[in-house]
């Protein structure tokens, strides 16, 4: 940073015209500010500046995560941005989500952040930069929409640096960096449209896809203390399902976003927020895959598909679904197309362990469910040719899981040969959850068939030796669901 010179009227005047206005409101009550305000707002405010800070829980293992990128892009400068807020209406903001990428590097989560390794001889020198402590000299702390009179505090350069263990600067002086940057650059690109309008003629779509998937990759195996977050969220998540079954009456009397409601009452309670639209789906709609309208009924001797997360603190979320009798007992058929759902997870749980397919516990889940509906006279078999022509489909609609992590569906942008045609290693962390969905307007099922949906969702860990069911303290087995239910209601 350059040296600051002693302020002149020249220079006063000079940076008065090259800074930002503070932002007002067009229509605000006060049309401008004296200077008696101004004078009395700049000072008798106490030092609150923080000593003490430890840092994050996290920083041994972010540090080790950055030192792969670096190792990856040797003599390359490597750009990492958050992203910015969003606007929902008129003056008013989205709730700010870091971009997984960038938190997953620095654990920080805070709006308009970038990451920048700069090529050095030895691997690269790392710099996170923020926004600053609001200026009280100009007033933008209590005048900009922003300041932190307004939403809050946010820490200084200074502390930045002691939690996250990265040299901290002021971002407002990154594109301008940028712009004079020389040599190979790659940029993380759709979170910072700023940032990338500085490297606009030093990057090329390609590298920066490679960036990209290199990140995405970088998340497909677990370390210790990303499990540690994961279990959090799936045992936040459990309590969230019991809350649930506890106002199921209520819910009765209202609609699904009552189930909605409550459970996101736990997630914000114990966590940061939920780590997808809940799906609360009561009778038909347990059919839709993504129903999270959770505007309709909740009848007595229909079933309810609950598929929701909480996400924790540090963005890592659970995604676990049941299938629950309103009622607090399945009739026969509900039974019949539940137990068929949790035999063919049974399968699929069993077919992952360290040195199996990807793809081995869908196709084992598969198989079950394709074996059933040809039981039921549903579809002609042999099972073989069912599932060469991919019949079984139009019941079981997707497929049977996904990495989890830091989204819901993680690692999205990895390659497929890491991924689906991949091999599983101990610390990945996969959802299982095979679905059968009668749809109520299918004329190929029996009438008593229709607008039943079923789905079993669990989050898996990959061990040494074979599996972990992460949410195994949710009941499964439908004589378990029932006695569990039974026991919440009292």
């Amino acid at each position: 940073m350059a040296e600051q010179l002693p302020e002149t009227p020249e220079t006063a005047e000079q940076e008065t015209a090259e800074e930002e206005p503070v932002k007002q409101r067009k229509n605000g009550l006060y049309p401008g500010v004296s200077d008696e305000l101004a004078e009395n707002m700049r000072s008798g405010w106490a030092d609150t500046e923080l000593q003490d800070l430890r840092p994050i829980p996290q920083a041994a293992e972010t540090a080790a995560r950055r030192a792969a990128l670096s190792a990856r892009f040797p003599g390359e400068r490597l750009v990492i941005p958050a992203g910015n807020l969003k606007t929902r209406s008129n003056d008013t903001e989205y709730p700010f989500r870091a971009s997984v990428e960038y938190a997953h590097l620095t654990g920080n989560q805070t709006e308009d952040g970038v990451l920048v390794l700069e090529p050095t001889d030895g691997g690269h020198k790392e710099t996170i930069y923020l926004l600053p402590r609001s200026d009280r000299e100009n007033g933008e702390f209590w005048l900009d929409g922003q300041g932190e009179l307004w939403v809050g505090r946010r820490h200084s350069l200074t502390e930045a640096e002691k939690l996250y263990g990265i040299p901290a600067s002021d971002v407002r002086e990154l594109a301008a960096a940028l712009r004079e940057a020389t040599g190979p650059v790659r940029v993380l690109r759709g979170y910072d449209a700023g940032i990338e309008a500085a490297l606009t003629d030093k990057v090329t779509a390609e590298r920066d896809e490679e960036l990209r998937v290199f990140l995405s990759e970088l998340r497909l195996v677990k370390d210790d203390f990303e499990i540690g977050e994961l279990q959090k969220a799936v045992d936040s998540t459990v309590r969230g399902f019991e809350d649930v079954v506890k106002v199921l009456d209520k819910a009765e009397a209202t609609s699904e976003r009552y189930i909605e409601g409550t459970f996101f009452l736990r997630a914000r309670v114990e966590g940061n927020d939920v780590g997808y639209g809940s799906i609360c789906a009561a009778g038909p709609h347990a059919t839709t895959l993504h129903w999270v309208r959770n505007d309709g009924p909740v009848r007595s001797g229909d079933l309810l598909l609950l598929d929701a997360g909480v996400e924790t603190h540090t963005y890592y979320t659970a995604d676990v679904t049941r299938t629950l009798p309103i009622s607090g007992r399945y009739t026969e058929l509900q039974k019949k197309i539940y137990d068929a759902v949790y035999d063919a997870q049974e399968a699929g749980i069993a077919a992952v362990k360290p040195g199996a397919k990807y793809r081995d516990f869908h196709d084992a889940a598969q198989r079950v469910l394709t074996e059933r509906l040809v039981e039921w006279g549903l579809v002609e078999g042999p099972v073989e040719r069912v599932l060469e022509l991919g019949l079984q489909r139009r019941w079981t609609l997707h497929g049977t899981g996904h990495m989890l992590g830091m989204d819901v569906h993680d690692c999205a942008a990895a390659r497929t040969e890491a991924y689906v045609d991949g091999t599983l290693e101990p610390g990945m962390v996969l959802t299982v959850e095979p679905g059968l969905y009668f749809q109520a307007d299918d004329l190929t099922v029996p009438e008593e068939y229709r607008g039943i949906g079923v789905r079993i969702e669990d989050d898996i860990l990959v061990t040494e030796d074979g599996n972990r069911n992460l949410s195994a303290a949710l009941p499964r087995r439908s004589d378990e669901v029932e006695a569990w239910m039974a026991s919440l209601k009292g």
